[in-house]
């Protein structure tokens, strides 16, 4: 059995040790750009310039076969406290931050202007830039994140793409690594669970 545990645990540290040589190598790019072609990650959105010199950079999107004014309202009511993010709510509340995903429009939570503020669990998230039925940043001074969201119309669709800047001031070397290696695929999985959210909700598959 003690042989057995042994094999085990070394194959499971040799897996760890080629994910943590490979990511940087094969996944890394792809795992920043989910779903985004090459115009859209190397396009400037209003509210890039907040934090220039991002260390965390990803720039998501997916295409949603619904018109901006029909993903719009789903943005606009995102946050703690109102109608969540469209991705795993249980596990953000671990974090208390307060999500209860909707599937529905809440008419209460889409009076946004540039200048709002609103608590995120335990801290402030800032509107910095809004235009609607185009484009949504906001801003947490306190954990140094901007999160962009812009609508590009098309053919009656919509291409929604999610840009996030995220910066580790004072934070060593070896930190900034640890956490980007953390924070990237882990964006991944919740991002892709609220990109697809958005999608199913705009396009009517959730009632």
């Amino acid at each position: 059995m003690d042989a057995r545990r042994a094999r085990i645990l070394s194959g499971a540290g040799l897996a760890i040790a080629v994910a943590a040589v490979g990511y940087p190598l094969f996944w890394r790019e792809s795992c920043r750009s989910w779903g985004a072609t090459p115009d859209e990650v190397a396009s400037v959105l209003r509210g890039d310039e907040l934090l220039p010199d991002a260390e965390l950079l990803t720039t998501r999107a997916i295409a949603i076969e619904a018109p901006p004014s029909q993903v719009w309202p789903w943005l606009v009511q995102m946050g703690s406290g109102r109608a969540g993010t469209y991705t795993y709510d249980w596990l953000e509340n671990l974090f208390g931050l307060d999500m209860h995903s909707a599937e529905v429009i809440l008419p209460q939570f889409l009076d946004l202007s540039e200048g709002d503020e609103f608590e995120f669990g335990p801290v402030t998230m800032r509107v910095v830039a809004l235009e609607p039925d185009d484009l949504l940043a906001t801003h947490v001074p306190a954990w140094n994140w901007v999160r962009i969201f812009r609508l590009i119309s098309g053919g009656g669709m919509t291409r929604l793409v999610l840009r996030n800047r995220v910066s580790y001031p004072g934070a060593s070397r070896a930190t900034r690594l640890r956490r980007l290696a953390l924070s990237e695929p882990g964006g991944l999985v919740m991002e892709r669970k609220m990109l697809r959210g958005i999608k199913a909700r705009a396009e009517g598959e959730i009632s």
